[in-house]
């Protein structure tokens, strides 16, 4: 950012010395005061937690909505129950589209997917695709059997160090075990034995992550877009791109070979992406860039998003001992001597579902959900919401508000025992998921893995943390992307519960 500041310093202070001219004065939301040019830029890129940021400037402001620049792109950011609601249902079809990029764009095969695509009747199509023939409940539950597979690996791999009292790196042991997951899933491959290709597979991950929140001058001033190819940012995005499309048509190439062995049963995503497409009996014609734009979604969401989730409902529950006992009390009462958990007992197991709930609430995996943009003016809170305006919906703020939650930094899953507030996107003070058209679609699946994982990690073992280091030591400081998972791992020692 020093750089890029350099660079525009000229520029700004030919500016700063320029005549304003005269413009209509336009019915906007308060904000801080911007720069010449580059808006607020300076203050976003050096912000630290966005979020947290964002928060404080709501607070200064007193305002649910701001408003600031980003160069040239008007950018809103709502921080209430209510006017998340606006956004995220009763005005969703204003607010439902995604402002483009310049590393979306190119990752994401010129927005032929759906997590990032701007709306359009194109987008609507690929979204029923995923949600009959991708993620419908039937789909879900036709991977049970790879889940619980994988978690018995895992318990069987922490039951060593168990023995011997060792540390778990409880972080790299889930996002092993989700990118796993996600690979049996989407594209039929088992990594478990395979270290160098667990190596790519997280290699590919963290370069995704990294081209989400790099800043590329073309987004906020199209005019200085050389700025990207000066400073290598252009090079970059165009090498990361070609080793994950690389990856993508290996697998593509895996399934088309004759010789593949493959049982109907053990249909992965991809498989039914192909079968799609040779069969042309989805709605549109799907082409291998739909089919690597949608493996890109599945892959980076897949992946880190129920690693983080599941961290951040650890590091909470180690924080909080009492919480941890009454829960696992909880799953040993209803499992009582089985082996492990099943799928089947989760139903049972309400505490749960209100410690998950909980967990959600106060570490939201997407703080700021994912970015919109309005495609047509609007009327928010009594401002004027024009075309193209960026909306940031700030959903670690709204999941705290004092004015909706009792005791909102307190972490007390009991709020959730006997409430009607659910994840799917109807109670707009948690929405882990986003709400609305955008809501995630592999939400059904992300739960199913969350819940059992844990369920599984707190039936099978006792945790405590490693000598010396208090609950109230464990720190929650989050790491950028785009989830946000826990900066530093949670580093834990397991004892072996029971007969396990």
């Amino acid at each position: 950012m020093i750089l890029l500041l350099s660079i525009f310093f000229p520029i700004i202070f030919f500016y700063l010395f320029q005549k304003t001219r005269k413009t209509t004065k336009l019915n906007l939301p308060p904000g801080p005061p911007r720069l010449p040019l580059i808006g607020n830029l300076h203050q976003i890129a050096t912000a630290g937690d966005l979020h947290f940021y964002l928060w404080r400037l709501s607070k200064k402001y007193n305002s649910p909505i701001i408003h600031m620049k980003l160069g040239s792109l008007p950018l809103i950011v709502v921080s209430s129950p209510k006017l998340a609601k606006e956004v995220l249902q009763t005005q969703d079809l204003a607010f439902c589209s995604r402002p483009k990029s310049v590393a979306m764009q190119k990752l994401a095969y010129q927005y032929s997917d759906i997590a990032f695509s701007p709306y359009s009747d194109n987008w609507r199509e690929m979204r029923k695709i995923t949600s009959i023939h991708l993620f419908s409940t039937k789909k879900v539950q036709s991977f049970r059997p790879i889940r619980e597979d994988e978690i018995s690996l895992m318990i069987a791999k922490i039951s060593k160090s168990a023995s011997s009292h060792q540390v778990v790196n409880l972080s790299e042991m889930a996002t092993a075990l989700s990118s796993s997951l996600i690979s049996r899933i989407a594209f039929g491959r088992k990594y478990n034995n395979n270290e160098s290709e667990m190596r790519r597979f997280k290699k590919l991950l963290d370069e995704f992550v990294e081209m989400t929140h790099t800043f590329f001058v073309s987004d906020y001033i199209p005019a200085l877009g050389w700025v990207d190819k000066l400073v290598g940012s252009r090079k970059r995005l165009d090498r990361i791109f070609e080793n994950h499309d690389s990856f993508y048509q290996e697998l593509i190439d895996e399934h088309l070979d004759p010789k593949r062995a493959k049982k109907e049963e053990e249909e992965d995503i991809l498989d039914t992406l192909i079968k799609l497409k040779e069969d042309k009996s989805s709605s549109i014609d799907l082409n291998w860039n739909n089919i690597k734009a949608l493996l890109m979604n599945i892959f980076v969401a897949g992946a880190e998003t129920s690693s983080t989730a599941i961290i951040w409902v650890m590091t909470a529950l180690i924080k909080a001992p009492n919480v941890m006992k009454k829960l696992q009390a909880e799953i040993r009462s209803t499992i009582d001597k089985k082996c492990k958990v099943y799928e089947d007992d989760l139903p049972n197991l309400p505490y749960l579902k209100a410690v998950i709930m909980e967990s959600f609430r106060l570490y939201p995996s997407a703080p700021l959900l994912l970015p919109r943009e309005t495609s047509k003016k609007s009327i928010l809170d009594g401002y004027e919401i024009h075309p193209k305006t960026i909306v940031y919906v700030n959903a670690w703020a709204i999941s705290r508000d004092p004015e909706y939650w009792e005791n909102p930094d307190e972490f007390m899953p009991e709020r959730f025992l006997n409430s009607n507030t659910d994840l799917k996107g109807k109670d707009f003070g948690l929405t882990p998921f986003g709400s609305g058209r955008r809501i995630c679609p592999g939400m059904v699946m992300g739960l199913a893995n969350v819940e059992l994982i844990v369920a599984n990690l707190l039936y099978c073992f006792d945790w405590e943390l490693p000598l010396g280091i208090r609950p109230e030591d464990v720190d929650t400081a989050p790491l950028p992307g785009l989830a946000v998972a826990k900066k530093n791992a949670l580093l834990l020692v397991p004892h072996k519960y029971g007969t396990i």
